[in-house]
């Protein structure tokens, strides 16, 4: 008779190799809607180590089925990866920070949503540099919405009132800012961030549905993050 730890063993391991292509299909599907900097076999490789983390400690007796279980923490490795592994540069993140303070600017002093042309103007830019910036800051894309929380802005507040930063993004009063956030966005950018997050729909998809180009839905994408990151910066800013 085997020992039991070798039997569980075994067991994890012909887990991974029957679900081994739930791996490719996920990496595929999350790569559908990142930076073509960013490598499958990166992605496949951390989710691998995720479907081995699964098949470790899967227990059938808490009643889901492996796939079920296996697919989250598949996608959460590969989520983990991708934020250790930042491929935005810092000029990137600064650009980021500049809209977020000039949109805070122009909607505290207004009351109402920033313009894309007041932010531009705000910034002493053209519209065409405003929107090259929001291309570019696509590619620090946040991948969901728990990302909101854990900017350097948003989550140091945090920090000071709960134990981790993770502690603050997972809190009741983060997401009812963030619900408040999303439902006060312009009805077009609210409409993107629906089709991107709820229908996990990629740019082209979106792009076909609005008719509009890939490359507008991208700056509508990131326009629609930097807003979101101002309001519930500043939304942390006024309870600390």
């Amino acid at each position: 008779m085997q020992p039991i730890k070798k039997q569980q063993q075994e067991q994890a391991h012909r887990l991974v190799e029957q679900h081994s292509e739930l791996v490719k299909r996920i990496a595929y599907h999350l790569l559908a809607r990142l930076p073509s900097s960013v490598v499958a076999d990166d992605l496949i490789q951390s989710g691998l180590l995720g479907l081995l983390d699964a098949a470790e400690h899967y227990d059938p007796s808490q009643g889901a089925a492996f796939e079920t279980y296996a697919s989250i923490r598949i996608r959460g490795a590969m989520l983990d990866e991708l934020r250790r592994n930042d491929w935005a540069p810092k000029s990137v993140h600064k650009k980021a920070r500049d809209v977020m303070n000039a949109i805070q600017k122009i909607e505290n002093r207004t009351g109402r949503d920033a313009r894309n042309s007041e932010v531009a103007d705000e910034m002493g830019l053209s519209l065409a540099e405003y929107h090259l910036i929001l291309q570019e800051t696509n590619s620090c894309r946040i991948l969901n919405f728990g990302d909101l929380g854990v900017d350097d802005d948003c989550a140091m507040s945090n920090a000071s009132k709960t134990t981790t930063p993770l502690d603050g993004m997972q809190s009741q009063e983060f997401k009812n800012q963030l619900v408040d956030a999303i439902r006060n966005l312009p009805e077009r950018e609210a409409l993107v961030i629906s089709l991107y997050y709820d229908e996990e729909m990629n740019l082209r998809e979106i792009g076909s549905v609005l008719d509009v180009s890939e490359s507008r839905v991208s700056q509508l994408l990131s326009q629609a993050h930097l807003r979101m990151r101002t309001r519930l910066t500043q939304a942390e800013e006024e309870t600390v």
